[in-house]
């Protein structure tokens, strides 16, 4: 039977009930975004929403790739919900990052690739982006730095250690994409991570690698003996 409307639901079915009656961590994707949208669209119930839009964006972490503005142009979501949803994913890397107990650890570059493989290797751009450890190696977040083609005009120095300095980072890891799905480090590449490895000297902040990722493939300059 379909119900267009939520509240003709049976009460155990509804996303609200389920998680007061089971908790948070037993509701799918659609459920969760659900509670967050409340309402559904003409026709469509709330439930069929959220699916619509996972599906559109392609999954929780395409959802929480789209800006606010790519957003609320989706049908059916507008300012008001696309603010909701941003502020929740929002709220669930701050917790994350509040609570270094939660933080991931960095032991080896399969652990980078392994945090960002998923996400980066869908790219259709090359992302450049650092990764800040503790002296434990803990990650205290990634910080976007270009978005584009790679090359040294672009990603300076300057930005990249900026908020590394602000988090008080130990170390930084080197992070960007390959759109092709090959790896292989370019010239470029390899003249970008000497640059800013003598940059990191100077101010005392290590990088301890360059992760180049692929099509669920990578490769760790510092594994090549580069850094």
């Amino acid at each position: 039977m379909m119900y267009r409307r939520l509240k003709d639901l049976p009460e155990d079915l509804k996303p609200r009930e389920r998680l007061y009656q089971l908790g948070p961590e037993v509701l799918s994707n659609r459920e969760i975004l659900a509670i967050l949208l409340r309402t559904g669209t003409q026709g469509e119930n709330v439930l069929e929403l959220a699916e619509r839009i996972l599906t559109e964006a392609g999954g929780l972490i395409g959802l929480a790739r789209l800006s606010i503005y790519e957003l609320e142009q989706v049908h059916g979501i507008g300012p008001a919900k696309a603010a909701q949803v941003k502020a929740a994913l929002e709220l669930g890397k701050r917790s994350i990052s509040a609570d270094p107990a939660a933080r991931p650890v960095i032991n080896s570059p399969s652990d980078v690739a392994d945090l960002v493989m998923e996400e980066m290797r869908i790219l259709d751009r090359e992302h450049f982006r650092i990764m800040h450890l503790s002296t434990r190696n803990n990650v205290l977040g990634i910080s976007a730095v270009s978005v584009g083609s790679l090359n040294s005009s672009i990603v300076h120095p300057r930005e990249c250690f900026k908020e590394a300095i602000r988090r008080n980072a130990n170390s930084i890891i080197l992070l960007h994409n390959h759109p092709s799905g090959d790896p292989t480090p370019s010239r470029e590449d390899l003249d970008i991570t000497r640059r800013l490895t003598e940059g990191g000297k100077i101010l005392g902040i290590e990088i301890l690698d360059h992760v180049i990722i692929g099509e669920k493939r990578y490769v760790s300059l510092k594994e090549q003996g580069i850094i």
